[in-house]
């Protein structure tokens, strides 16, 4: 896995432009992706939280993932998005084309193995990783299982790469904490963000104009 230089992401389908962090701040590296199984098997942790998930003393040592990805249309052309946050604060942007058609199901995988790729090649040993597909989260937990066969792959690989690291926190998020993610999914299918609704912060409902009474007369 090699880094690629002035600026650029190389997918499957080709070369795309790296997107940088819309505030300026932290380094942004960009790599190219690879394509390699690995045969291990992995056993998500029982618990749900990060302090559980990870010992304190390799808390220092964590990397951020958020992961996420789309269909255009539904199933149509992948595209996978993820960032990762070393513990020195360094940003790791993909933003890249899936190598064939699929539904939405298998570009949230599909985006969660290309980081987990990238982050193991980055030397990260203790993940947190976040998602906003519920379909990633609960197969990977061995919750649920899927009858279709390119998605058994997907996430049978997904379990493998897992199983190079330490420890690994798996949590569901809803979409608006999953920004950064989706906005690189989508741009790598040449689509522009969109904004993610915030429960409880949506716009005030206007009130009812309500008619003056009328003034009896004296």
């Amino acid at each position: 896995m090699r880094p690629v230089g002035g600026g650029r992401i190389i997918g499957e389908a080709g070369p795309l432009a790296a997107l940088r962090p819309p505030d300026g701040s932290g380094a942004v590296r960009t790599v190219a992706p690879s394509d390699f199984p690995l045969p291990l098997q992995y056993v998500p942790a029982p618990s749900d939280t990060a302090a559980d998930a990870v010992p304190e003393s390799s808390a220092s040592e964590r990397w951020q993932l958020w992961f996420d990805g789309c269909a255009q249309p539904n199933p149509g052309r992948l595209g996978l998005g993820a960032l990762l946050l070393s513990p020195a604060g360094e940003r790791i942007e993909l933003s890249l084309p899936g190598a064939r058609s699929g539904c939405n199901n298998e570009a949230e995988v599909g985006a969660l193995c290309a980081a987990l790729e990238h982050a193991h090649a980055a030397g990260a040993r203790h993940l947190q990783v976040r998602g906003d597909s519920d379909f990633a989260v609960r197969h990977l937990r061995g919750e649920q299982r899927t009858a279709v066969m390119a998605l058994q792959t997907l996430v049978g690989r997904a379990r493998d790469l897992l199983s190079h690291f330490d420890s690994v926190d798996l949590q569901w998020v809803p979409r608006h904490r999953n920004l950064d993610a989706d906005r690189l999914s989508r741009a790598a299918l040449g689509l522009p963000a969109k904004p993610a609704p915030v429960p409880g912060h949506g716009k005030p409902k206007r009130r009812p104009r309500v008619a003056p009474r009328a003034r009896r007369p004296d």
